[in-house]
């Protein structure tokens, strides 16, 4: 029986309003090849780099967050190789003097720790065409990009799909990056050997450029089993570099992995080392004021989490659901003081009124709202319903003016026009049935339409007493209380 001992390399750009070392714009979204450079992104001779300030601020923002160590003194490196995507035959980077040291993220029972943070310049992107040929775009190159080296402490898929999704939320919490798997926004690199329990570590494979959660999950999970079928058959495990091959479902092998020496790092000359401000206010010759960056760190992920629990008395698991997106907490919380502001005017704001309204409004936004926003595609940001149009719909359920069924309705109405639910209601004549007398004459209708159902239910068969109240909701269009429905077919067949 093999143990898997696992560490992760996470790239994460940046989000700043330009490059790393020069003006242009740091602009991921850009599709026109080659406009977003210059001589110094493109690494003419005789240009020299000029550092970005917010860069630097936002991984040492990124490295509070994660409990780090913030160095004292940080320097940048040549990290030198050649590829055709890299303009200058090397990569600006850190070697030995990153911004942020030993930090961790909680995962299960376990915290995982992280050896370090450092800050880069990206490189290039190449687009191969059906011919064969291959094109460089130079947009991204010299764009800053965060990179996270976690210690060997992850021991299967599930730690490390966890620990990468944590990360990701707590950089888009602190802005610092957008962190978006699936436009390239954060990249994984998994380091992986197996061992028997006790044993030292055995030989390390890295699998390259890995870009969603699940393909983390799937290499992981195919390269343990592939090395117990390499050791089980006495062979050696080979240190390399693979990759991940989307259509076979397996690891590749790609190169025999380099080792630190073979990049040749050395200081970069062009840029001095930092001085990092201390918390006292102090600046340091970077202009760095560490006392400002930790008064603006934010609400974090597990801070709302905790404090959604014991404010709005959500469970663990929905509201792991709602602080899994930053703006879909924001909507949230938005939604749940704008019912308090409905109750308070309808004079029914007590506590029980306050609870069972956030419940209907978890249950509604985990389900229905979150079902919509995946099947068009929209973005929470660009959705049409509000926060106080859906915190009306959610009073109006819980005060019995709107059924469950016409909630449903209006809820898509809304999320596909952004009217309020009163215009919603009053235009398709949706409002509930509110009169006890013609509620009663339905019911009474389908009683007398319906006798094999009635004898069933006073033989004792529970499934007769739903197929009327379903009678009921048919006649009324979904009009009808069902708990009212349901109390006045039992009162009526006693």
């Amino acid at each position: 029986m093999y143990e898997a001992v696992i560490g992760l390399e996470i790239h994460a750009q940046v989000k700043t309003r330009t490059k790393l070392f020069c003006a242009n714009l740091n602009d991921p979204e850009e599709r026109h090849p080659n406009v977003h450079v210059c001589p110094i992104c493109m690494g003419h001779p005789g240009t020299l780099p000029v550092l970005n300030k917010k860069a630097v601020e936002s991984v040492i923002m990124a490295g509070i967050a994660l409990g780090c160590t913030i160095a004292k003194h940080s320097k940048f490196d040549r990290k030198n190789y050649f590829y055709p995507d890299l303009p200058k035959g090397y990569q600006i980077s850190q070697y030995d003097m990153p911004l942020c040291e030993k930090g961790h993220i909680r995962v299960g029972e376990k915290n995982i720790g992280i050896t370090r943070i450092h800050l880069e310049e990206d490189a290039g992107r190449l687009a191969h065409d059906a011919q064969g040929a291959s094109l460089v775009d130079f947009n991204r190159a010299g764009m800053p990009l965060m990179e996270l080296v976690t210690e060997p402490d992850i021991r299967t898929a599930d730690e490390a799909v966890e620990f990468a999704r944590k990360l990701q939320m707590i950089l888009q919490y602190c802005g610092v990056s957008d962190a978006n798997m699936e436009k390239g926004q954060m990249r994984c690199e998994v380091n992986i050997s197996i061992r028997k329990p006790g044993e030292e570590y055995g030989t390390k494979v890295e699998i390259k450029n890995l870009n969603s959660f699940a393909v983390v999950r799937s290499a992981i999970e195919y390269e343990i089993k592939r090395q117990a079928v390499v050791l089980g058959e006495g062979k050696k495990v080979v240190q390399e570099t693979r990759g991940w091959d989307e259509k076979k479902q397996a690891t590749i092998s790609q190169r025999l992995k380099e080792q630190a020496h073979d990049y040749r790092y050395f200081p970069e000359p062009d840029l001095p080392t930092l001085t990092i401000g201390k918390d006292d206010g102090s600046t340091g010759d970077g202009g760095i004021d560490l006392e400002k960056i930790r008064a603006s760190l934010p609400e974090l992920p597990e801070q709302k989490a905790q404090r959604f629990q014991t404010e709005f008395g959500i469970s663990e698991k929905d509201v792991g659901v709602i602080i899994a997106q930053k703006e879909a907490a924001a909507f949230f919380e938005h939604t749940v003081s704008e019912i308090m502001e409905w109750l308070k005017e309808s004079s029914h704001d007590s506590e029980e009124d306050q609870k069972k309204c956030i419940k209907i409004a978890v249950n509604y936004f985990n389900t229905d709202v979150r079902k919509l926003l995946n099947e068009t595609g929209t973005p929470i940001t660009e959705m049409l319903l509000t926060a106080e149009n859906f915190a009306e719909l959610i009073v109006s359920m819980h005060q019995g003016t709107v059924t469950s069924t016409i909630a449903k309705v209006v809820l898509e109405e809304m999320f596909r026009t952004g009217k309020d639910p009163s215009n919603i209601i009053e235009e398709k004549g949706l409002g509930g049935v509110q009169d006890a007398g013609e509620l009663e004459a339905m019911a009474k209708e389908i009683i007398a339409a319906n006798e094999k159902a009635v004898a069933d239910y006073k033989n004792g068969n529970q499934n007769a007493l739903q197929f009327l109240f379903g009678k009921l909701m048919a006649q009324s269009k979904g009009k009808a209380d069902p708990k009212a429905g349901r109390e006045l077919f039992i009162k009526l067949l006693k």
